[in-house]
């Protein structure tokens, strides 16, 4: 049985996780786990059986019957609840709204800890998130942890926002960046943390381009 090669990214907000993962998934030509995207589903499936996004019981109790998965189908990844291509639905501000009330109820997060790590056993995948070395992915054959300084990742914040038109602050955009750095290592559930073999990756003064290549050299 030849063994999946599984690649986990975590750091901060606005490293650059998911942009990393997903070159590096297409330049390997592995799977990327978009954790996201697989919580949103979740928030979908609870939507339509019509539980509260208050009733956390009730979404423990129904989360256990989701079966969420990430294959290829024509080249594009699709995101499969219970087997159907539900990526026309994942995106809408209702069930961007569940996940977050969703999200925070423990049992979700135990059942898609499971799905994502059935996943990257029969898989090559790249998963990016807060705690997928420490937690979701122990065995991870390659375990980075990609950061940038606040400061860093402010100004890259705020670039992306200027070329959409819009008004930005920039030491505001900073100091929210430090805030939630703060609460992602405080919190109780999964907290952001480097795990003791993960490669550091300082991207602050590292184009997209670099931070790929070290990671494809780690693959190696």
């Amino acid at each position: 049985m030849s063994h999946s090669f599984n690649v986990a990214i975590d750091g901060p907000a606005g490293a650059g996780k998911s942009t990393i993962a997903k070159r590096v998934a297409r330049e390997k030509n592995y799977i990327y786990v978009d954790t996201g995207a697989m919580y949103r589903a979740m928030a979908l499936y609870l939507l339509r059986l019509g539980v509260s996004p208050e009733d956390s019981d009730k979404i423990a109790k129904a989360c256990m019957q989701a079966d969420i998965s990430i294959e290829y189908q024509k080249g594009e990844q699709v995101v499969l609840l219970n087997g159907e291509n539900v990526n026309a639905f994942l995106r809408t501000e209702e069930v961007g709204n569940m996940a977050s009330y969703s999200s925070a109820v423990p049992a979700v997060r135990e059942k898609l800890v499971e799905l994502q790590r059935k996943l990257a056993k029969t898989t090559d995948v790249v998963m990016d998130g807060r705690d997928i070395a420490s937690v979701v992915l122990p065995d991870a054959d390659v375990k980075v942890y990609l950061t940038a300084s606040s400061h860093t990742r402010a100004k890259r914040r705020y670039m992306e926002l200027i070329e959409k038109g819009e008004t930005a602050d920039l030491e505001k955009i900073e100091q929210d960046i430090i805030e939630r750095d703060y609460r992602d290592m405080h919190r109780e559930h999964s907290p952001l943390v480097q795990a003791e073999d993960a490669v550091l990756i300082d991207s602050s003064n590292l184009t997209i381009e670099e931070v790929t290549e070290r990671i494809l050299a780690l693959c190696r």
